[in-house]
Formats: structure tokens, sequence, C-alpha cells
């Protein structure tokens, strides 16, 4: 992995512009409202989703185009972006007669805003540099409030050229736009993002159960102590709704476990160890045998709630 590295928060002396043409693949809680953004901001926007009503429903809602496939959407767009479930989702967009490599002109960037392993951003960059194409693996951080807000914060990894012509046109759904190192830094930072996540959600969650237990006003503690070193976003936005017992909304545990997936996968290949990270991993597990696959992250509270209903 190179040092090189920019950000948009960072030192950047001038804001990029955006490019005038770009298709999105993939319009799921991120995608939609990340390809609205880039509609409500002048862009001629192509989309592209797997149910094709998606596709018509956003072009209704923001005025853009559909596409039958990947490949149609790429024709001609100065920017491809694409925001799927998975590596084989991914795969299937991208390659392929009819995937979006086939309809790209060289010169021009792939941006991947899936939450997938370093493995697969390398493997395509390889195949995209074999067609003179640039792939840069975006994964974003700060979930479906911070799409439909364009505050996300988005980890890249590919070239630095490519980057900051890419640039302009993140910056219209995101806060913070960096670029970490080489094609798969970015998906490495978000199996960073996380590690640190699912710990934290655990913590509170014992915390909250250990305070309950205790006798404590659990709003009132929570209060106190996020204004000193305890303090998280995870304690904000989702400590008040742990107490409520309030899960129908935000990352679904499925997700979270994929992703906690892809980080168990690749400490296995660095070295790193997670026991931590595999614990809580298996609690999640624990979550979706309870019937809580589309919960947020947050109802590891509820799992423990579940084993300890005294709460």
């Amino acid at each position: 992995m190179s040092d090189t590295s920019a950000s948009s928060s960072a030192g950047a002396t001038q804001r990029a512009a955006p490019v005038a043409r770009v298709a999105f693949l993939g319009l799921g809680v991120m995608g939609y409202p990340m390809a609205g953004h880039l509609a409500k901001s002048g862009l001629d926007v192509t989309v592209y989703n797997r149910t094709a009503s998606r596709a018509t429903q956003w072009a209704s809602e923001y005025g853009g185009r559909t596409a039958f496939t990947p490949r149609d959407a790429a024709r001609g767009a100065d920017l491809v972006l694409a925001c799927v479930g998975n590596d084989d989702d991914l795969r299937s967009v991208v390659l392929g007669d009819e995937g979006a490599f086939a309809g790209m002109t060289a010169g021009t960037a792939f941006v991947d805003h899936t939450t997938a392993s370093a493995n697969v951003a390398r493997d395509l960059s390889a195949l995209a540099t074999e067609r003179a194409l640039h792939f840069i693996d975006a994964p974003v951080s700060g979930g479906q409030a911070g799409a439909q807000n364009g505050t996300l914060t988005i980890m890249c990894g590919g070239d630095p050229a490519a980057f900051e012509r890419a640039r302009g046109t993140l910056e219209l759904y995101a806060a913070a736009v960096t670029l970490l190192g080489d094609v798969g830094a970015g998906q490495l930072a978000k199996m960073v993002n996380q590690i640190c996540i699912a710990g934290m959600i655990q913590g509170l969650s014992e915390a909250i159960h250990f305070g309950q237990r205790a006798g404590l006003d659990m709003a009132r503690v929570l209060d106190v102590i996020g204004k000193g070193a305890a303090a998280s976003w995870q304690m904000t936005n989702r400590g008040p709704t742990m107490l409520e017992g309030k899960f129908d909304f935000g990352f679904a545990v499925d997700w979270m476990r994929k992703d906690l997936g892809i980080c168990l996968d690749e400490a296995k290949r660095n070295g790193a160890s997670l026991p931590v990270t595999a614990l809580v991993d298996q609690f999640y597990g624990d979550v979706q045998a309870l019937g809580g696959n589309r919960f947020d992250t947050s109802s590891l509270i509820w799992r423990l709630r579940r084993v300890n209903p005294a709460d």
C-alpha cells in the first residue's frame, strides 16, 4: 500500500469540479438517495437497478434516465458509480458482455461504494487496467441517514489522478472524501470502521444492561457520560433508541454480519487477531437466530435482554 493520501476536508485548496454525465448502478437504501443528490445537483444521471421498477421509481422522482443493463448505463458516462450488496453482486454489474466495463470509454473510472473485500477490488482493478479504465474502491460510512443528508464519509483506494477527477462528484453526497492508498485501501479502512463499531455497540449494550440491573436512570446516565470520555456517535444516536427497545431502522444485522465476515476473512489472511470482533459476530448470529435479521446493529442490547429478561 502506498503512502499517498488526499482528502476533501484537509488541505484541499480548490474543490474539484463534478463531471457532467454519470451512471449509477444499484438503488438500494444507500444508492437511491446518493444518485438523487447527483441529479439534484444538475448532473446528467443514468441509473441501473436489478429490479427495474426501482429504477423507474427513481427516474420519476429525480428526472434522470434508466438503463436495462449496466453496459447501457455506463455507455458515454464520464464516471460510473456503484453501490450494490456484496462481491458477487459487484462482479455481476461490472463483468461480462452486459457489464459496466463493456460500456465504458477508455480513461474513465469506475467508483465502487459497495462494502466488499479488498481482493475483489484488486481483481477488478486489474481487469479495468487491461481495458485502459480506472477502478476506485470507495466504501462509505454514515448509514442511510448519511446518504439521505449527503454527509457520508468515503474511504478510497486507487490512482491519485483518477481519484482527483472523481472527487468533486463524490463530494455531492459526502462530507469527507479521502484517498488512503492503492486499490483495496478503501475496503481495508471500512473494515477498520466496522471493527470499531462492533466493539463500541457491544460495550454500550453491556453498559446499559449493567446500569439497568443496578437500578440507574440510564437516560440521565447516558446524558452525563455522553459529555465525557465515553462519548461516541453510537451513544448519542443509538443509546436513546436502545433504551426504548426500538430497532426497526438503520443498518441491518444481516449486513453487519456480512461486513464482519469480510473483516474476519481478511484477518486470517494478514494475521491480525480479532477476538472481540469474532465474539460480537457470534452475538449478531444469536440476534439472527432470534429473528432480528433486519434489526439495526444496536439490537445487541435486545439479545442481552432476551438472555436476561429481568431488564
